[in-house]
């Protein structure tokens, strides 16, 4: 009976547990694709993007004509308006260049500033859901990366795991000179970060 009791009172601890640890998962970017403002964000950064080609298309019309009236002129022009011209192409064609640097940074950024609120309401709805379904850990299963998009306020530890490293010998680092005898450093920790 003692027995029964016993191996009862551990499954019930185990179980408990168990539940205790509950985690969940999703991919990232499909929620994200699910959401109708990506739809939105997406017409937005197109449109952005057209724009930008169009002044690209522009400026490279603008050096095609330039360069066709060159070519056509070249064999008149003396030797100080000829370099000048050929100039004139250079500078324009850097130009572009420029631009296209330039254009294809700011694109990126302003994807960046259509998708973050719809981001942020992701993470918002990740959290509440987590909540309501006591899930301690929400990883996100994304192709190519697994991370932790929820987790509930728990202790860090990095100062006892510290601290425990620092009485552990050195690590044997390929390729390094041999050191006579390992001894533990004690090398300054940050502050952990708020719960």
């Amino acid at each position: 009976m003692i027995k029964q009791t016993i191996v009862t009172a551990a499954l019930f601890c185990c179980f408990t547990f168990v539940q205790a640890q509950k985690i969940a998962h999703l991919n990232l970017d499909s929620l994200i694709s699910l959401m109708p403002e990506t739809k939105v964000a997406t017409e937005v950064a197109n449109n952005y993007l057209k724009g930008l080609e169009q002044e690209l298309v522009a400026m490279n019309s603008e050096f095609e004509a330039k360069y066709k009236e060159y070519q056509k002129n070249e064999a008149g022009m003396n030797d100080l308006l000829k370099k000048n011209k050929q100039e004139d192409l250079q500078q324009l064609q850097t130009r572009i260049q420029d631009f296209q640097r330039k254009a294809e940074i700011d694109f990126r950024q302003k994807q960046t500033e259509l998708t973050a609120p719809i981001m942020e309401k992701a993470k918002k709805g990740i959290d509440l859901v987590a909540k309501e379904g006591s899930y301690k850990y929400v990883l996100d299963t994304s192709p190519g990366r697994t991370s932790v998009l929820f987790s509930e306020a728990s202790d860090d530890v990095i100062l006892t795991v510290k601290k425990k490293l620092d009485s552990m010998p050195a690590a044997i680092v390929p390729g390094a000179p041999a050191s006579p005898s390992p001894t533990p450093t004690k090398t300054p920790v940050p502050a952990p970060k708020g719960k």
